[in-house]
């Protein structure tokens, strides 16, 4: 449902997130995130160009969140990269149907309304934390028979 690009940005967020003390660099956060340096470059400049996040350069320059992670919704994030798209009219083009969509398409609509609304009110400190059963996405490179210690059940 979510694209790999909706997919790295979150991680690239949530990673700036948990490392609010100094900018990181495009490769630091493509590294820790196990995303390609080219494709996180891309999705880094997306996310600044939509203001979620400040660039800096120079030798300590690089990435921060633009505002606090607490007001930063999933929505906003996955929107900038991979828009969530609603069924406004028909996806057939059948012209009978125009904005009066069938049952289906009707409830597809549904799903994805359901689905922008819990993203927009969720936040990334939301993701932030280990909760119980699952773990914090991944935002360092571990070696998988040590745990990094955000990635463990808490």
């Amino acid at each position: 449902m979510f694209s790999v690009t909706a997919e790295y940005a979150l991680r690239a967020v949530v990673y700036l997130a948990l490392h609010d003390n100094a900018p990181a660099t495009g490769r630091q956060i493509a590294e820790s995130t196990r995303s390609p340096v080219r494709y996180m470059s891309r999705v880094l400049r997306d996310l600044t160009n939509a203001g979620l996040l400040h660039a800096y350069r120079g030798p300590s320059g690089g990435f921060e969140l633009s505002r606090a992670a607490s007001s930063i919704s999933i929505l906003e994030v996955v929107n900038v990269v991979h828009p969530i798209k609603r069924i406004i009219s028909c996806p057939l083009g059948i012209p009978s149907h125009g904005e009066n969509l069938c049952r289906l398409h009707r409830r597809l609509d549904e799903s994805i309304a359901s689905l922008e609304q819990v993203l927009s009110t969720s936040f990334i400190t939301d993701l932030l934390p280990p909760t119980e059963g699952g773990t914090v996405p991944v935002t360092s490179i571990a070696d998988a028979e040590t745990p990094h210690p955000l990635h463990q059940v808490g």
